[in-house]
C-alpha cells in the first residue's frame, strides 16, 4: 500500500500537487497494490471539491496517460532500487534484532518492553530531531519551506464546515439516546465489560451487541477504559 502526498507544506501549497504526482508515480513504478494520492490542501483542513477532484485525476493521468500500468515491475532489474531495498531490509532486520532482544526472544514481549521503557518514542524522537536538522542546516531542501521561498501569502480556498453539521449530528444523537432501551444498553454494556475483564475473551461480539443496541462510541470506549485504563506515555528526556 502506498500514500501519495505525505510531506505536504502549508508554504506554496501548489508545490504539493508535483509532490503527490510524484510519489504517485513512485508508487506505482514499486507496484503498489493501493493507492491514495492527498489533496494539496490537506495540510490546511478537510479538503475542497476542487482539490479533491484534482489528486483524483493525479491518479487517472498515471494510470491512463503514462502507460506505467502496463508493465508488471517496471523498475525490475535496478541496481538502484535493488541497493534500497536491501538497505531498508538490513535496517528493519536490524530492528527485527533489537526488539527480540528486548524480549528475550519474543517480539511480542520485546515491543510491550520497548512501549514501556520508551525505547519506540525515543527512536522517533531521534528520527524526527535529525529530520528538522537537516530543514535547519539546509541539508534537506524543502521547496518554499527552506529553500525558494517567498513572502506572498497563498490564495487558497479553504473548506470550511457549517456549524449546522454539528447542530444536526448533536440532534441525531439526543433522538437516538431518546429512543433506544436503556436497559438494553446498561446490559450490553455490562456485557462488554465482563468481556474486557476476561483475558480469555473475544471482545469484538459484545463491542457489536453494544453498538447493536445503540450504544454510542463514548459509552463503549468510557466502559473498555474503565476495565482497562487511560494509556499514558513515559516522556523520554
Amino acid at each position: 500500500t502506498q500514500t501519495a502526498g505525505v510531506s505536504l507544506t502549508a508554504q506554496q501549497p501548489d508545490n504539493n500537487i508535483v509532490r503527490t504526482a510524484i510519489e504517485a508515480l513512485a508508487g506505482v513504478l514499486a507496484g503498489t497494490q493501493s493507492l491514495h494520492t492527498n489533496a494539496m490542501d490537506e495540510v490546511y483542513a478537510l479538503p475542497t471539491e476542487q482539490a479533491a477532484a484534482l489528486a483524483l485525476r493525479t491518479q487517472q493521468v498515471i494510470a491512463h496517460e503514462t502507460n506505467v500500468v502496463h508493465v508488471a515491475d517496471p523498475l525490475g532489474g535496478s541496481w538502484f532500487v535493488e541497493e534500497l531495498t536491501d538497505e531498508m531490509e538490513r535496517q528493519a532486520e536490524s530492528y527485527f534484532a533489537r526488539i527480540l532482544e528486548l524480549g528475550s526472544g519474543s517480539v511480542l514481549e520485546g515491543v510491550y518492553a520497548g512501549i514501556d521503557n520508551g525505547f519506540f518514542q525515543s527512536e522517533i524522537a531521534d528520527a524526527s530531531y535529525d529530520l528538522e536538522r537537516g530543514f535547519d542546516s539546509g541539508r534537506r531542501l524543502v521547496v518554499g519551506v527552506n529553500g525558494f521561498v517567498s513572502d506572498e501569502a497563498p490564495e487558497l480556498p479553504i473548506l470550511e464546515i457549517d456549524i449546522d453539521v454539528e447542530t444536526r449530528q448533536q440532534k441525531r444523537l439526543a433522538q437516538t439516546r431518546a429512543d433506544r432501551s436503556g436497559d438494553a444498553v446498561e446490559k450490553a454494556l455490562a456485557d462488554l465489560a465482563s468481556a474486557a475483564a476476561d483475558a480469555n475473551a473475544n471482545v469484538m461480539p459484545a463491542v457489536l451487541d453494544a453498538v447493536c443496541a445503540y450504544a454510542t462510541e463514548g459509552e463503549i470506549i468510557e466502559t473498555l477504559v474503565e476495565v482497562f485504563g487511560r494509556y499514558r506515555e513515559t516522556p523520554v528526556i
